[in-house]
């Protein structure tokens, strides 16, 4: 009998087929309490992060953007005000509940008429060829089984010229700063996740699921086989996170 394929959920092994369902499950569990834990865990610089990553993206009035794993939908409504009403802001996310939040927080703020959004997986964007000026994915692509395919699909959607940012966790750059984020991660994010959201398991599983992720390099190396060319990242906080740009040539 032939040995069924496995991928990583954390630490564990899973059989592929597993990992999206049991993806799913932690972000229904932490939908509702995602921002505050997101500025808990962060100390409120994931906005700064983000507010890097949209002066990357290069987006101007009329363009159409696409934001995978969209969550909570900050980027969206930062591009939403940068496209204007002659542009599109695809929100895109795997999870309902998620998707659900974000689309709601927006419509309390206001924001919609150029905000679309849209219940997608990464690995197969239902979207036609070249439609994108821009792709981001934010504290997404990590929790992806097969992150290779979807880059290939997010190549595929981008208009020639487009560009595509990951924004990620990645390596510490010092081995002080890994030992001191080991610590927190494992210790006090759990904690954490318990006090605000009911829900150590979870938070376990987002810390983990950082430490398996491909770190700075090899992410980079991934893109150009991909297909983008470009490619180059920049460091924040250290390492803890990376901003990786790639072009669709």
């Amino acid at each position: 009998m032939k040995d069924r394929k496995t991928t990583h959920f954390g630490y564990q092994e899973v059989p592929v087929e597993e990992k999206a369902g049991r993806v799913a499950e932690v972000f229904h569990s932490v939908a509702a309490r995602y921002d505050v834990m997101n500025d808990l865990m962060s100390g409120g610089v994931h906005r700064l992060w983000k507010r890097f990553t949209i002066e990357l993206s290069g987006a101007r009035p009329g363009q159409t953007i696409l934001d995978i794993a969209g969550g909570t939908g900050d980027l969206t409504a930062r591009f939403s005000r940068i496209v204007g009403a002659d542009g599109t802001v695809v929100l895109a996310d795997i999870n309902e509940s998620m998707l659900r939040v974000g689309r709601d927080r927006l419509l309390d703020r206001g924001i919609a008429g150029n905000v679309v959004p849209v219940q997608a997986d990464a690995q197969y964007l239902p979207f036609p060829d070249n439609t994108f000026d821009c792709i981001t994915i934010a504290f997404g692509l990590r929790n992806v089984t097969d992150k290779d395919l979807a880059l290939r699909s997010m190549l595929r959607v981008l208009k020639p010229g487009g560009r595509l940012l990951v924004l990620e966790f990645s390596k510490p750059q010092s081995k002080l700063l890994e030992k001191v984020y080991d610590q927190y991660s494992f210790r006090l994010l759990p904690f954490m996740g318990k006090l605000v959201a009911n829900d150590a398991e979870s938070y376990r599983y987002l810390a983990e699921s950082i430490r398996m992720h491909p770190d700075q390099e090899t992410l980079k190396q991934m893109m150009a086989d991909a297909g983008f060319v470009d490619c180059e990242y920049h460091n924040m906080t250290g390492g803890i996170v990376a901003l990786h740009k790639g072009i669709k040539p």
